[in-house]
């Protein structure tokens, strides 16, 4: 191979590598770990999270039955010791959740989940 040669050689591949789209780092996902607890109040591992997928990962830690629900989404309603998990894309905002089950929100298990 002469010089010329492989020097064309080398700059097709340099253009190439230049020319090459460059991957977006993919979105990292949060993970919050939510119990509910029978004194009607949820206890989250995070109260916040950057922009993306955020994973639920909801325990029912009392005895009494109760659910989940954010962003237009809501868990099964959980028995005592039960687990569910919900996962939401989220954007950059406040996002209100709470228990939907009768009188539960009213009685405090609410709150807003904030994604920066």
């Amino acid at each position: 191979m002469t010089r010329r040669s492989l020097a064309a050689a080398v700059l097709v591949v340099v253009g190439a590598l230049l020319l090459a789209p460059i991957a977006a780092p993919k979105a990292a996902t949060t993970t919050v770990n939510v119990t509910a607890l029978d004194s009607l109040k949820f206890k989250l591992s995070k109260t916040s999270a950057p922009a993306g997928k955020v994973v639920f990962k909801v325990k029912n830690g009392g005895t009494i039955s109760h659910d989940f629900k954010i962003a237009g989404k809501k868990t099964k309603l959980l028995g005592g010791g039960q687990t569910a998990t919900l996962t939401v894309t989220l954007k950059k905002g406040k996002y209100p959740y709470k228990c939907t089950v009768d009188s539960h929100a009213a009685a405090g298990m609410k709150g807003t989940f904030t994604v920066k």
